[in-house]
């Protein structure tokens, strides 16, 4: 009968009665209100200056690449050539590696390209990779065939 009374006088927690943690919460700092606020007219950064700046020194630091004034690395080191946004990077696997039970070949890295170092020791069905042309002979010469 007790422990019934007890339940009852504890409150379930739900959204309409959660708070913050006293002290936890503190009321933003509202700039360019008026001088009477303390923060009026240059909101506490004083006059010009760096600092003054916005996306300078504020939370979060400085501006990234900015070196001070020098001249940056990105426009310091010479650009040539060309990257092709379009390449496809193969996972390259050999005979001798076991391949998905040792994570050899990983899914969303690119598609998987089989290589001739190692022996076929028996007659495999290889299905959906690309192979280079050794071992292609290796397989078809144990016995095994490439599937496309």
């Amino acid at each position: 009968m007790a422990t019934k009374t007890k339940a009852a006088a504890v409150e379930k927690i739900g959204l309409h009665n959660l708070v913050p943690a006293p002290g936890s919460h503190r009321n933003r700092k509202r700039l360019g209100r008026g001088p009477g606020s303390g923060t009026g007219k240059t909101s506490g950064k004083g006059h010009k200056g760096i600092k003054a700046r916005s996306g300078h020194h504020g939370p979060g630091g400085g501006k990234p690449q900015f070196e001070g004034g020098q001249m940056p690395l990105t426009r310091r080191v010479p650009k040539r050539g060309f990257t092709n946004i379009f390449r496809v990077q193969n996972q390259i696997v050999g005979f001798d590696d076991p391949l998905a039970e040792a994570g050899l070949i990983r899914k969303g890295k690119g598609p998987a390209k089989l290589l001739a170092n190692g022996d076929a020791a028996k007659g495999v069905t290889v299905r959906g990779i690309m192979l280079s042309a050794g071992a292609r002979q290796k397989i078809e010469a144990a016995g095994g065939r490439v599937e496309t």
